[in-house]
């Protein structure tokens, strides 16, 4: 399995902070934000680093409330 890069584990750490925020919701959430399909696989690929989307990191960062990279 893929580690984490540091945009990685914002993420995970700001989703096991809120209750009910998983994967699934996060890729619900960008979804509804962006338009774009976003899976718990593609997420996973965002998450280690295996792909750089601008525009779904931008919502995650947005959906998030963390820094823009």
């Amino acid at each position: 399995m893929a580690e984490y890069t540091d945009f990685g584990r914002s993420v995970k750490q700001k989703l096991d902070e809120a209750p009910r925020r998983t994967g699934t919701w996060l890729c619900a959430e960008v979804r509804k934000d962006t338009g774009l399909s976003v899976d718990s696989a593609y997420l996973s690929k965002i998450l280690t680093g295996q792909r750089n989307p601008p525009k779904v990191i931008a919502s995650i960062c947005k959906i998030l409330d963390l820094p823009t990279t």
